[in-house]
């Protein structure tokens, strides 16, 4: 993780001098700090599928319990970095826009959550 937080330290920094010349150099300049750093970021990611996957198992659940959370919350980090990435471009209404989007993409994913709730809800009367 040191990797990712040396990258983005270099990347403001080199950001603020760049952004006084030359705006879009700098957008372009966070967008690929941003990617690398998420490119760091995915080795935990997957660490911690296979945690989620295991913890799946020993408790008995269904990955259809547990995919709705992980796609949830997949969509929210996606639809934060976007949003921000719009406002830093100076485009809040498309920011506005992405997570008014993200929040309706949220609900979509968490349709199967609910299903098996009410699955398991019906079972029990």
């Amino acid at each position: 993780m040191w990797r990712a937080a040396a990258v983005a330290v270099t990347a403001v920094l080199c950001a603020a001098v760049v952004k006084k010349q030359a705006r879009e150099i700098a957008l372009v300049l966070s967008l690929a700090a941003g990617a690398l750093i998420l490119r760091f970021a995915l080795q935990a990611v997957w660490d911690l599928r296979a945690l989620m996957d295991q913890l799946t198992e020993l408790a008995g659940l269904s990955p259809a319990v547990t995919a709705p959370v992980l796609k949830t919350v997949g969509i929210s980090i996606l639809a934060r970095v976007t949003a921000e990435l719009c406002r830093d471009a100076g485009e809040s209404g498309i920011a506005a826009f992405v997570e008014t989007a993200a929040a309706g993409l949220a609900l979509c994913a968490a349709v199967p959550l609910l299903r098996a709730v009410l699955t398991s809800l019906d079972g029990l009367f």
